[in-house]
């Protein structure tokens, strides 16, 4: 029989598949509001229904107001997977990605760095450094997510089944690679701007503008963050892996049809089409 991690993930996934939702997972198989390692324990199981390699990970509530808004005390690690992943190719032909059956309807603009090598686990209470994971760092780019829950009320489960449903994992959308000498760059002042517009061409909204100290201060201490959270529960993050390190904006509402445009100022600019 298999266990309740299991049990757990098979209900999430088969949401998931399903585009439907639930309200939270059953009393026998739910992990108490700060159990952080069973949340992770039934997320791990997420790769079963993938059969190529992780693409990499996803942080949630990287800035105080987005803890708020999850009512979450902490930020949460996601598992990204490949077949989930749209990739930028160039200005002229952006990425088309479906929304499917996406509630949330929001995108996120991000830094995301490609890791050169693993960061295995260290135990005994001992982290990575700052300097130590930027060196693991094999290139910094842009990209949006496109998070979504499979629980009906997300801000209602508790940070621990939030990390059971992959942290609000869903798709994502990888771009460019940033231009310039970005490790000599300030990037928790760099600033980033996006806004979408409608399949007429007009915008929607306002400009959306934030910067990287809305994750954890600093993109950078974001994926140190990410590291050591991986560390704690025996988890790797390997080389060739791709860490996506929250939104530097306010979530931009889209729908299908919209086109999502991002302008990181010197590092590029990326744009992303919602299927119709």
């Amino acid at each position: 029989m298999a266990d309740t991690t299991t049990q757990a993930s098979d209900t999430l996934i088969e949401h998931w598949q399903k585009g439907t939702t639930l309200k939270e997972l059953v009393q026998s198989v739910r992990p108490s509001t700060t159990d952080y390692k069973t949340g992770y324990d039934i997320q791990r199981h997420v790769e079963r229904i993938t059969e190529q390699p992780l693409f990499g990970w996803k942080i949630a509530a990287t800035s105080a107001a987005g803890q708020k808004h999850i009512n979450s005390p902490r930020p949460l690690a996601g598992r990204i997977l490949e077949e989930r992943v749209e990739r930028w190719t160039s200005a002229s032909t952006p990425p088309t990605v479906p929304l499917g059956a996406n509630r949330m309807l929001v995108a996120e603009l991000e830094f995301v760095f490609k890791m050169a090598y693993d960061l295995p686990p260290r135990g005994s209470g001992e982290q990575y450094d700052l300097s130590q994971v930027m060196a693991a760092v094999q290139g910094l780019y842009l990209g949006s997510e496109l998070p979504d829950s499979r629980f009906e009320d997300f801000t209602a489960v508790g940070p621990a089944q939030l990390i059971a449903d992959n942290a609000c994992a869903d798709r994502f959308v990888l771009g460019p690679e940033a231009k310039g000498d970005w490790r000599a760059m300030d990037l928790p002042a760099h600033r980033v701007r996006g806004w979408a517009v409608d399949g007429t061409g007009a915008k929607v909204g306002e400009v959306h503008e934030g910067n990287g100290a809305a994750v954890l201060g600093d993109p950078k201490v974001a994926l140190t963050w990410l590291v050591n959270e991986l560390n704690e529960y025996g988890l790797t993050l390997r080389g060739g892996e791709y860490v996506t390190t929250g939104t530097c904006i306010i979530p931009i509402p889209v729908k299908p049809g919209d086109t999502l445009e991002g302008d990181y100022g010197e590092l590029g600019t990326m744009t992303v089409k919602f299927a119709e």
